[in-house]
């Protein structure tokens, strides 16, 4: 009942504040701000350990429908609040949190009407690896960390029967994903389930335990976790696998369109508006990528005649992929490799920057448990209080099919300027409310890393041909990303299509190209956000450079650009429209911590 009974209270306070001060209805909106934050990392503990904050590390989510339900009722009590605002009186900083607030709170009641969170495991992750994602994030430091990872070992038993039932719910109502995807999910499962308890990933962290914890202790807590691990993990490990391989995944679709799905159209365009911030249809992604493929297919064409190959463009791109002086043969090399050039890049972000993260970040290898079916690479950010660094995590699983060409633009997109950069600097901004500082609009984010790539060529760093092919490829990649997302949701692409679609425009790894495919079935609509976004903020940049001429300052617009967080991209644009008038007004524009701030 409590929840309910605070967002009454909330509610009383909203009404209050709709004729009251300005400073009475700020002391309200932010309320609810908070109020709605403190929720969410009680609803869901994974998320809260992924933000560093510890209270609920003891937890797992509850999936019962009385839950769910509770939590989608708590948005709109939420929303109730929030309009009972005044928002005329609300200072121009605060009316902007209310409108984006209110953005986030109405796309998620869109999203009500279907049901994807009864499509609880993909081949990217579930229940069944758990362990192997939430272990990047925790740290173990004290006696209180073992014990509350031992909590919850025991409670895994009971978050697998609630996600099976969840899943068994999407069987009855048609939420299913494609067959294609989920056949990689039990090789996946088969690898969690182990003989001894102690060589399972669930027990890895009491294996080498701090010198923080008493000796005596330690032997309490190895116990406590075998026995958990035993008893609760692995029987559970064998439920979710009996009944994925014997009822669910004969059960999964043959078709890979989330326009397949109940109502899937709508759920699609839903997804697509929700990931660009943008009202463009489907339609128009697909044809905006078509013309972005046509374009870099010139640029490489440029490229492949510097370097002189004798030969077409796919011959090209079958070189590329083949030749052994692209790849590495052993993943530590690999991996140094990447650190090398992480280092590399760091003292030339001063040229392009005024405002630098604090927050550090390493550069580490994705678990062997999750290599196979992952991506090149992804980015895990640090946590809000500071005391878990960034992490760009790389993939050393087959290192003969990973391509040094590559590289540079992908250490550019996950690390800085990239991700680790535009998040660490929203984590740290002062004074703004925390779902503006852990905003993660798609569009924003990825278009940001997608943009932070070709920062590559202010810094210097692509003097050689190959790194520039790589960062042609790696635009290609996201162009390719609007034609075949499309393509399979909305247009009915098969899967091969789009594979062979994807090997045709851009020399990525055979791999490389299936993992993404595979994605993009399993998440609908994300893959849009990126090269949307990116086209957005490359548009503001050349409308600054045209406005202002030999008085631009990249270090001022990227310190605007950056300064509020991640925002949607017709806010981003007013934002930026804004900057560029008092730049052409005032003079050479300036870069400074106080550019970095929010502003209307």
């Amino acid at each position: 009942m409590y929840p309910r009974i605070l967002a009454l209270g909330l509610l009383s306070l909203a009404a209050a504040a709709h004729t009251a001060s300005g400073a009475e209805a700020s002391t309200a909106l932010h309320a609810l701000f908070d109020a709605d934050y403190q929720r969410r990392l009680r609803e869901d503990p994974l998320t809260a350990s992924h933000v560093g904050d510890d209270r609920y590390h003891d937890r797992l989510p509850d999936l019962r429908p009385a839950a769910l339900a509770a939590s989608q009722q708590a948005v709109r009590d939420s929303r109730a609040a929030l309009l009972s605002i005044g928002r005329k009186n609300l200072s121009a900083a605060d009316q902007l949190n209310y409108d984006i607030y209110l953005r986030e709170l109405d796309e998620k009641i869109a999203g009500f009407r279907f049901h994807d969170e009864q499509i609880a495991v993909t081949q990217q992750g579930g229940v069944h690896t758990l362990a192997d994602s939430v272990l990047q994030v925790l740290r173990f430091e004290r006696r209180k960390d073992y014990a509350d990872w031992i909590a919850r070992l025991r409670a895994y038993g009971q978050y697998t029967d609630q996600t099976i039932a969840l899943m068994r719910q999407g069987m009855a109502s048609g939420w299913l994903p494609p067959k294609a995807i989920m056949a990689r999910v039990p090789a996946q499962i088969a690898a969690q389930i182990v003989a001894v308890p102690e060589d399972s990933s669930y027990y890895a962290p009491l294996r080498a335990m701090s010198a923080n914890v008493a000796a005596a202790e330690q032997d309490r807590l190895r116990a406590a976790g075998k026995t958990a691990v035993s008893e609760v993990v692995l029987p559970a490990l064998r439920r979710f696998q009996a009944f994925f391989n014997s009822e669910y995944l004969p059960a999964c679709r043959d078709s890979v369109a989330a326009g397949d799905l109940p109502d899937g159209k709508a759920y699609y365009d839903y997804l697509a508006s929700t990931y660009t911030t943008t009202s463009l249809s489907a339609a128009q992604i697909h044809e905006i990528g078509l013309k972005e493929v046509a374009r870099l297919h010139a640029d490489m064409e440029t490229i492949r005649a510097e370097v002189g190959f004798q030969g077409d463009l796919p011959a090209f791109f079958a070189y590329l992929r083949i030749d052994p002086k692209f790849h590495y043969t052993d993943g530590a090399q690999l991996l140094m490799a990447y650190r090398a050039l992480a280092k590399r890049i760091d003292p030339e972000l001063t040229r392009l920057f005024g405002v630098l993260p604090r927050a550090p970040y390493g550069v580490v290898p994705i678990p062997d448990s999750l290599a196979p079916d992952t991506t090149t690479a992804y980015y895990n950010p640090g946590s809000a209080d500071g005391r878990r660094p960034g992490n760009f995590y790389v993939n050393l699983y087959k290192p003969e099919t990973r391509l040094i060409w590559e590289m540079l633009p992908l250490t550019l997109h996950e690390s800085v300027p990239g991700h680790h950069l535009q998040i660490s600097i929203a984590n740290e901004l002062p004074g703004q409310p925390m779902f503006r500082r852990q905003a993660g609009f798609t569009a924003y984010v990825e278009g940001w890393g997608l943009y932070a790539e070709q920062l590559g060529y202010d810094m210097g760093l692509y003097a050689d041909p190959y790194d520039r092919m790589g960062q042609k490829t790696y635009e290609m990649w996201r162009a390719v990303r609007l034609v075949v997302d499309t393509g399979m949701h909305a247009q009915g692409w098969t899967r091969q299509q789009a594979i062979d679609y994807f090997k045709a425009n851009a020399p990525k790894s055979d791999l490389d190209i299936t993992n993404e495919i595979d994605r993009y079935i399993a998440t609908p609509g994300q893959a849009l956000a990126y090269k949307i976004g990116q086209m957005k903020i490359s548009e503001l940049r050349a409308r600054a450079r045209s406005r202002l001429g030999d008085r631009f300052d990249l270090r001022a617009f990227h310190d605007a650009l950056l300064g509020a967080g991640a925002l949607p991209l017709s806010v981003l644009e007013r934002r930026m429209n804004a900057w560029l008038e008092v730049q052409a007004r005032a003079g050479p524009a300036k870069s400074s911590r106080a550019a970095a701030q929010p502003r209307t």
